[in-house]
C-alpha cells in the first residue's frame, strides 16, 4: 500500500514543488534556495545562522587589524625598497609576517572584514614610501631623464604581493 505523498512547496517560492527539505529546520526548499553544505542541504536562513556563529570578531579588532598591518607593512615596504628586483622574494613572506601578527592582535577572532581591512591596510602602508618619493622622482625624472620612474615599480609589486598573501594567509584558503 503506497501511500500520496503530501506535495509540499517552497516556503520562498510558494509556487515551486519540492522535495527537498532543510537538515536542520526542517522547512522544504526548492534548489535555487538550497545550500549544499557537508552534512546535506540548508536552507540560506539556517547557513546565515550558522556563520553568525563564527563571526567572533569585537568591534576594536578591526582598528587593531588595521594598524598592525599599515605599520608592519610600511616597515616591510622600507626593506623591501633596499632590495629592487628581489622583492618578489621578500613580500609574500612580509605578507605572511604581517598576516600572523594580526591574526595575533585580534586573537584568532574571525570576520569577515578582518581581511578587507588587513589588505587595505597592506596595500596603503607599502605605498607610503613610494608616494612620498612620488614628488622626488618625478623631479628627477626632469632632471635625469627617467631613471628614477622604474624604482616606483617595486613598491608596487611588494603592494601586490604582500597585500594578496596577507588576504590568503587570514582568509583560510588552501591552495
Amino acid at each position: 500500500m503506497a501511500e500520496n505523498p503530501q506535495t509540499l512547496y517552497c516556503y520562498v517560492h510558494t509556487q515551486r514543488e519540492t522535495l527537498l527539505r532543510c537538515n536542520r529546520c526542517e522547512r522544504p526548499i526548492c534548489q535555487s534556495c538550497a545550500v549544499l553544505t557537508p552534512t546535506g542541504y540548508r536552507c540560506k536562513e539556517c547557513v546565515k545562522g550558522q556563520q553568525k556563529i563564527f563571526d567572533t570578531a569585537r568591534w576594536w579588532d578591526y582598528p587593531l587589524a588595521f594598524i598592525t598591518a599599515g605599520v608592519l607593512s610600511y616597515f616591510g615596504s622600507l626593506v623591501a625598497g633596499l632590495f629592487g628586483f628581489f622583492v618578489i622574494f621578500i613580500a609574500p613572506v612580509a605578507g605572511m609576517i604581517i598576516a600572523e601578527a594580526v591574526r595575533f592582535v585580534v586573537r584568532r577572532r574571525r570576520s569577515k572584514l578582518i581581511p578587507i581591512a588587513a589588505v587595505v591596510a597592506t596595500v596603503l602602508g607599502g605605498l607610503i614610501v613610494p608616494a612620498a618619493n612620488i614628488v622626488f622622482a618625478l623631479l628627477n625624472y626632469y632632471v635625469d631623464a627617467g631613471s628614477g620612474l622604474l624604482g616606483l615599480l617595486w613598491p608596487a609589486v611588494y603592494a601586490a604581493l604582500a597585500a594578496s598573501t596577507v588576504y590568503y594567509r587570514l582568509k583560510g584558503i588552501r591552495i
